[in-house]
């Protein structure tokens, strides 16, 4: 059984920085793709960055330049680190996997989300 436990969530003052984990078990976790989307209050769920197997990324356009994922493959283990963050950044994070960093052929499995909040 698949199983992404998030963490590193909470809140924030504007211009600070917080770093998300995610923990995956139950499967071959280097041949997928990861990702984080998160979904804000009466807004759809958005893909916030992805990262392939092999490293490469992908990013929402907000994101760009203060968002950086990574992944630590030994360790089963997804990164967001979120820097210069602002309130409308706030929203549910959710740990994902799929087959592409661009998560064009769906999401095959979620982590429960853990939530961030921007607020001084």
């Amino acid at each position: 059984q698949v199983r992404l436990v998030e963490s590193g969530g909470g809140l924030v003052q504007p211009g600070g920085s917080l770093r998300l984990s995610c923990a995956a078990s139950g499967t071959i976790f280097s041949i997928y793709a990861m990702g984080w989307y998160r979904q804000a209050p009466e807004k759809q769920r958005e893909l916030v960055a992805g990262i392939s197997s092999g490293g490469s990324t992908n990013y929402l356009d907000s994101v760009k330049g203060r968002f950086t994922i990574s992944r630590d493959n030994a360790k089963n283990t997804v990164y967001l680190q979120m820097n210069s963050l602002k309130p409308e950044d706030t929203a549910v994070y959710y740990c994902s996997v799929g087959g592409n960093m661009y998560f064009t052929t769906g999401v095959k499995y979620w982590g429960q989300g853990t939530q961030v909040t921007v607020s001084s």
